[in-house]
Protein backbone atom coordinates (compact mmCIF):
# COMPACT_ATOMS: atom_id res chain seq x y z
CA UNK A 1 0.00 0.00 0.00
CA UNK A 2 1.31 3.44 -0.95
CA UNK A 3 1.94 5.50 2.20
CA UNK A 4 3.43 8.82 3.29
CA UNK A 5 6.10 8.48 5.96
CA UNK A 6 8.34 10.81 7.93
CA UNK A 7 11.83 9.61 8.85
CA UNK A 8 13.54 11.62 11.57
CA UNK A 9 17.31 11.39 11.52
CA UNK A 10 17.03 10.27 7.92
CA UNK A 11 20.62 11.26 7.07
CA UNK A 12 21.99 9.02 9.79
CA UNK A 13 23.30 5.49 9.43
CA UNK A 14 20.04 3.68 10.16
CA UNK A 15 17.70 6.41 8.92
CA UNK A 16 19.33 6.70 5.49
CA UNK A 17 19.27 2.94 4.92
CA UNK A 18 15.60 2.93 5.89
CA UNK A 19 14.93 5.88 3.58
CA UNK A 20 16.62 4.12 0.65
CA UNK A 21 14.37 1.12 1.13
CA UNK A 22 11.09 2.96 1.66
CA UNK A 23 11.54 5.51 -1.13
CA UNK A 24 11.03 2.85 -3.78
CA UNK A 25 7.39 2.28 -2.82
CA UNK A 26 6.32 5.23 -0.66
CA UNK A 27 6.49 9.00 -0.37
CA UNK A 28 8.88 9.96 2.39
CA UNK A 29 9.95 13.13 4.13
CA UNK A 30 13.38 13.17 5.76
CA UNK A 31 14.30 15.57 8.53
CA UNK A 32 17.86 15.87 9.86
CA UNK A 33 19.97 18.66 11.32
CA UNK A 34 23.29 16.85 10.64
CA UNK A 35 24.25 16.75 14.31
CA UNK A 36 25.30 13.16 13.70
CA UNK A 37 23.84 12.45 10.24
CA UNK A 38 25.86 13.01 7.06
CA UNK A 39 24.87 14.62 3.77
CA UNK A 40 26.63 11.94 1.74
CA UNK A 41 24.26 9.33 3.18
CA UNK A 42 21.32 10.88 1.34
CA UNK A 43 23.10 12.25 -1.73
CA UNK A 44 21.26 9.75 -3.96
CA UNK A 45 17.92 10.57 -2.35
CA UNK A 46 17.88 14.37 -2.50
CA UNK A 47 16.54 14.42 -6.06
CA UNK A 48 14.43 11.27 -5.78
CA UNK A 49 10.84 11.97 -6.90
CA UNK A 50 9.40 10.31 -3.79
CA UNK A 51 11.62 12.16 -1.29
CA UNK A 52 11.38 15.54 0.41
CA UNK A 53 14.33 16.60 2.56
CA UNK A 54 14.07 19.17 5.34
CA UNK A 55 17.11 20.40 7.23
CA UNK A 56 15.91 21.08 10.74
CA UNK A 57 15.64 19.86 14.30
CA UNK A 58 13.02 17.60 15.83
CA UNK A 59 13.09 19.85 18.90
CA UNK A 60 11.45 22.61 16.81
CA UNK A 61 7.79 22.24 17.82
CA UNK A 62 6.33 24.39 15.02
CA UNK A 63 8.37 22.65 12.35
CA UNK A 64 7.36 19.20 13.58
CA UNK A 65 3.68 20.14 13.60
CA UNK A 66 3.96 21.42 10.02
CA UNK A 67 5.88 18.54 8.44
CA UNK A 68 3.73 15.81 10.02
CA UNK A 69 0.51 17.02 8.38
CA UNK A 70 -0.85 14.31 6.09
CA UNK A 71 1.71 11.75 7.26
CA UNK A 72 0.60 8.13 7.76
CA UNK A 73 3.42 7.06 10.05
CA UNK A 74 6.70 8.22 11.60
CA UNK A 75 9.96 6.30 11.75
CA UNK A 76 11.70 8.12 14.58
CA UNK A 77 15.43 7.44 14.24
CA UNK A 78 16.84 10.84 15.25
CA UNK A 79 19.02 10.81 18.37
CA UNK A 80 22.50 11.37 19.67
CA UNK A 81 23.36 7.67 19.71
CA UNK A 82 26.49 7.46 21.83
CA UNK A 83 26.99 6.14 25.36
CA UNK A 84 30.42 7.80 25.81
CA UNK A 85 29.16 11.13 24.47
CA UNK A 86 26.21 11.03 26.86
CA UNK A 87 28.58 10.44 29.77
CA UNK A 88 30.55 13.53 28.77
CA UNK A 89 27.57 15.70 27.83
CA UNK A 90 24.28 14.46 29.31
CA UNK A 91 22.43 17.75 28.73
CA UNK A 92 22.79 17.69 24.94
CA UNK A 93 21.84 14.01 24.82
CA UNK A 94 18.78 14.69 26.96
CA UNK A 95 17.63 17.55 24.71
CA UNK A 96 17.91 15.56 21.50
CA UNK A 97 16.72 12.20 22.76
CA UNK A 98 13.96 13.09 25.25
CA UNK A 99 12.74 16.57 24.25
CA UNK A 100 13.05 15.60 20.58
CA UNK A 101 11.04 12.41 21.05
CA UNK A 102 8.38 14.28 23.00
CA UNK A 103 8.01 16.79 20.16
CA UNK A 104 7.62 13.90 17.68
CA UNK A 105 4.92 12.30 19.83
CA UNK A 106 3.07 15.61 20.33
CA UNK A 107 3.10 16.24 16.57
CA UNK A 108 1.77 12.73 15.98
CA UNK A 109 -1.04 13.36 18.46
CA UNK A 110 -1.99 16.74 17.02
CA UNK A 111 -2.02 15.46 13.44
CA UNK A 112 -3.70 12.14 14.31
CA UNK A 113 -0.91 9.97 12.94
CA UNK A 114 -1.64 6.28 13.28
CA UNK A 115 1.76 5.01 14.36
CA UNK A 116 5.23 6.02 15.52
CA UNK A 117 8.03 3.45 15.34
CA UNK A 118 10.99 4.62 17.40
CA UNK A 119 14.61 3.53 17.78
CA UNK A 120 15.30 2.41 21.33
CA UNK A 121 18.37 0.58 22.60
CA UNK A 122 19.55 -2.58 24.33
CA UNK A 123 21.47 -0.27 26.67
CA UNK A 124 18.33 0.10 28.80
CA UNK A 125 18.97 -3.40 30.18
CA UNK A 126 22.31 -2.37 31.66
CA UNK A 127 24.67 -5.01 32.97
CA UNK A 128 22.25 -7.47 34.52
CA UNK A 129 23.82 -10.97 34.38
CA UNK A 130 20.70 -12.70 33.03
CA UNK A 131 20.97 -13.71 29.36
CA UNK A 132 19.26 -13.52 26.96
CA UNK A 133 17.66 -10.14 27.57
CA UNK A 134 13.88 -10.17 27.22
CA UNK A 135 11.51 -7.24 27.23
CA UNK A 136 9.90 -8.01 30.57
CA UNK A 137 13.16 -7.67 32.49
CA UNK A 138 13.66 -4.75 34.84
CA UNK A 139 15.64 -1.96 33.20
CA UNK A 140 18.99 -0.96 34.69
CA UNK A 141 20.44 1.93 32.63
CA UNK A 142 24.13 2.66 33.21
CA UNK A 143 24.50 5.84 31.13
CA UNK A 144 22.57 9.04 30.42
CA UNK A 145 21.99 7.71 26.89
CA UNK A 146 20.29 4.60 28.27
CA UNK A 147 18.17 6.76 30.59
CA UNK A 148 16.96 8.82 27.62
CA UNK A 149 15.91 5.73 25.70
CA UNK A 150 14.05 4.29 28.69
CA UNK A 151 12.30 7.63 29.22
CA UNK A 152 11.26 7.67 25.56
CA UNK A 153 9.66 4.25 25.99
CA UNK A 154 7.62 5.47 28.96
CA UNK A 155 6.48 8.51 26.98
CA UNK A 156 5.43 6.23 24.14
CA UNK A 157 3.40 4.02 26.46
CA UNK A 158 1.63 7.01 27.98
CA UNK A 159 0.87 8.61 24.60
CA UNK A 160 -0.52 5.31 23.35
CA UNK A 161 -2.77 4.91 26.38
CA UNK A 162 -3.90 8.55 26.59
CA UNK A 163 -4.21 9.52 22.94
CA UNK A 164 -4.62 6.25 21.03
CA UNK A 165 -1.43 6.51 18.97
CA UNK A 166 0.20 3.18 18.22
CA UNK A 167 3.79 3.34 19.45
CA UNK A 168 6.51 0.77 18.93
CA UNK A 169 9.97 0.98 20.45
CA UNK A 170 12.62 -1.23 18.86
CA UNK A 171 15.48 -2.02 21.21
CA UNK A 172 18.36 -2.30 18.76
CA UNK A 173 21.29 -4.51 19.65
CA UNK A 174 24.60 -3.29 18.19
CA UNK A 175 23.55 -2.41 14.65
CA UNK A 176 26.24 -2.44 11.95
CA UNK A 177 26.54 -2.16 8.18
CA UNK A 178 27.21 0.19 5.26
CA UNK A 179 27.23 3.95 5.99
CA UNK A 180 28.21 3.58 9.63
CA UNK A 181 30.69 6.36 10.40
CA UNK A 182 34.11 5.03 11.50
CA UNK A 183 35.65 8.46 12.03
CA UNK A 184 33.64 9.71 14.98
CA UNK A 185 35.29 9.60 18.39
CA UNK A 186 32.21 7.65 19.45
CA UNK A 187 32.02 5.28 16.48
CA UNK A 188 30.83 1.72 16.97
CA UNK A 189 33.31 -1.11 17.13
CA UNK A 190 32.74 -2.83 13.75
CA UNK A 191 33.39 0.15 11.43
CA UNK A 192 36.42 1.07 13.53
CA UNK A 193 37.82 -2.47 13.37
CA UNK A 194 37.24 -2.67 9.60
CA UNK A 195 38.77 0.67 8.69
CA UNK A 196 41.82 0.11 10.88
CA UNK A 197 42.41 -3.32 9.34
CA UNK A 198 41.98 -1.99 5.79
CA UNK A 199 44.55 0.70 6.63
CA UNK A 200 46.92 -1.99 7.96
CA UNK A 201 46.48 -0.82 11.54
CA UNK A 202 45.67 -2.85 14.67
CA UNK A 203 42.09 -2.90 16.00
CA UNK A 204 41.69 -1.26 19.41
CA UNK A 205 39.65 -3.04 22.08
CA UNK A 206 38.51 -1.28 25.23
CA UNK A 207 38.77 -3.88 27.99
CA UNK A 208 39.99 -7.47 27.72
CA UNK A 209 37.99 -8.36 24.59
CA UNK A 210 36.03 -11.03 26.40
CA UNK A 211 32.90 -8.87 26.45
CA UNK A 212 30.19 -10.18 24.14
CA UNK A 213 27.71 -8.51 21.84
CA UNK A 214 24.66 -9.52 19.79
CA UNK A 215 25.33 -7.73 16.49
CA UNK A 216 22.50 -6.88 14.08
CA UNK A 217 22.96 -6.22 10.36
CA UNK A 218 21.34 -3.03 9.09
CA UNK A 219 19.11 -4.80 6.54
CA UNK A 220 17.46 -6.70 9.38
CA UNK A 221 16.84 -3.45 11.26
CA UNK A 222 15.19 -1.98 8.15
CA UNK A 223 13.04 -5.10 7.88
CA UNK A 224 12.03 -4.79 11.54
CA UNK A 225 10.99 -1.16 11.13
CA UNK A 226 8.88 -1.85 8.07
CA UNK A 227 7.13 -4.87 9.59
CA UNK A 228 6.50 -3.06 12.87
CA UNK A 229 4.93 -0.13 11.03
CA UNK A 230 2.68 -2.29 8.87
CA UNK A 231 1.48 -4.41 11.80
CA UNK A 232 -0.92 -3.59 14.63
CA UNK A 233 1.84 -4.15 17.19
CA UNK A 234 2.33 -1.84 20.15
CA UNK A 235 5.03 -1.77 22.79
CA UNK A 236 8.69 -2.73 23.12
CA UNK A 237 10.59 -5.28 21.04
CA UNK A 238 14.18 -6.52 20.89
CA UNK A 239 15.75 -6.34 17.44
CA UNK A 240 18.89 -8.42 17.14
CA UNK A 241 20.36 -11.54 15.60
CA UNK A 242 19.88 -13.67 18.71
CA UNK A 243 23.50 -14.83 18.89
CA UNK A 244 26.56 -13.33 20.60
CA UNK A 245 30.27 -13.11 19.92
CA UNK A 246 33.20 -11.75 21.93
CA UNK A 247 35.09 -8.73 20.65
CA UNK A 248 38.23 -10.86 20.43
CA UNK A 249 36.38 -13.36 18.22
CA UNK A 250 34.91 -10.50 16.19
CA UNK A 251 38.38 -9.10 15.53
CA UNK A 252 39.63 -12.52 14.44
CA UNK A 253 36.66 -12.98 12.09
CA UNK A 254 37.24 -9.58 10.50
CA UNK A 255 40.93 -10.33 10.05
CA UNK A 256 39.98 -13.48 8.17
CA UNK A 257 37.46 -11.62 5.97
CA UNK A 258 39.80 -8.72 5.20
CA UNK A 259 42.93 -10.87 4.93
CA UNK A 260 44.72 -8.39 7.21
CA UNK A 261 46.16 -9.88 10.40
CA UNK A 262 47.35 -7.53 13.14
CA UNK A 263 48.16 -7.70 16.84
CA UNK A 264 45.21 -6.38 18.86
CA UNK A 265 45.65 -3.28 21.03
CA UNK A 266 43.94 -3.28 24.43
CA UNK A 267 43.01 -0.07 26.25
CA UNK A 268 41.07 0.56 29.49
CA UNK A 269 37.32 -0.07 29.57
CA UNK A 270 35.04 2.87 28.86
CA UNK A 271 32.53 4.22 31.34
CA UNK A 272 28.96 3.08 30.72
CA UNK A 273 29.86 0.06 28.58
CA UNK A 274 28.19 -3.23 29.46
CA UNK A 275 29.91 -6.62 29.68
CA UNK A 276 27.57 -8.99 27.84
CA UNK A 277 24.62 -8.65 25.51
CA UNK A 278 22.29 -11.21 23.97
CA UNK A 279 18.67 -10.77 22.89
CA UNK A 280 15.57 -12.91 23.03
CA UNK A 281 13.84 -11.90 19.78
CA UNK A 282 10.81 -14.19 20.04
CA UNK A 283 8.42 -11.35 20.92
CA UNK A 284 9.16 -9.45 17.69
CA UNK A 285 8.87 -12.67 15.70
CA UNK A 286 5.42 -13.35 17.13
CA UNK A 287 4.12 -9.76 16.95
CA UNK A 288 5.16 -8.80 13.41
CA UNK A 289 7.13 -11.62 11.84
CA UNK A 290 10.63 -10.27 12.44
CA UNK A 291 13.13 -12.89 11.26
CA UNK A 292 16.80 -12.00 10.77
CA UNK A 293 17.88 -12.77 7.21
CA UNK A 294 21.63 -12.25 7.75
CA UNK A 295 24.12 -14.22 9.79
CA UNK A 296 26.84 -12.18 11.47
CA UNK A 297 29.43 -13.40 8.96
CA UNK A 298 27.24 -12.56 5.97
CA UNK A 299 26.62 -9.08 7.34
CA UNK A 300 30.31 -8.56 8.04
CA UNK A 301 31.23 -9.57 4.48
CA UNK A 302 28.72 -7.08 3.05
CA UNK A 303 30.03 -4.36 5.34
CA UNK A 304 33.70 -5.03 4.55
CA UNK A 305 32.88 -4.91 0.84
CA UNK A 306 31.25 -1.48 1.26
CA UNK A 307 34.18 -0.10 3.26
CA UNK A 308 36.78 -1.53 0.83
CA UNK A 309 35.30 0.65 -1.91
CA UNK A 310 35.77 3.76 0.26
CA UNK A 311 38.94 3.31 2.31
Amino acid sequence: MYMQYLITGGAGFIGSNLADYLAEEHTITIIDNFATGRRENISDLINHPNVTFIEGSITDADLMLEITKGIDGIFHQAAIPSVPRSVRDPITTNEANITGTLQVLVAAKENKIRKVVTASSSSVYGDTPVLPKEEGMAANPLSPYAVTKLTDEYYGKVFSELYGIQTVFLRYFNVFGPRQDPNSEYAAVIPKFITRLLQNESPIIYGDGGQTRDFTFIADVVQANQKAMESEANGIYNIACGERISLNELAETLMEITGRHRQLIYEPEREGDIRDSLADISRAKKAFGYDPAYTLEDGLKETVKWFRERV
